[in-house]
């Protein structure tokens, strides 16, 4: 609902509503966030505990 239907409905959101939603969002886009992070990380400590393996290379130098 934008301005103007708020004000022909006697309906205005008083602006600490407003910032109380935005704060409410925000705070649940840094949990998500977060959860992301803690995801990567337990990825990351994954792929640092396997070995790294050698890569086969030619016993004869290239001729080129």
């Amino acid at each position: 609902m934008d301005d103007s239907e708020a004000k022909n409905t006697g309906r205005i959101e008083p602006a600490s509503d407003l910032s109380e939603i935005a704060t409410q969002c925000a705070n649940s886009n840094l949990l998500d966030f977060a959860a992301q992070l803690a995801g990567l990380a337990e990825d990351l400590k994954a792929l640092a505990a396997r070995p790294i393996k050698p890569t086969p290379t030619s016993a004869e130098p290239d001729p080129f």
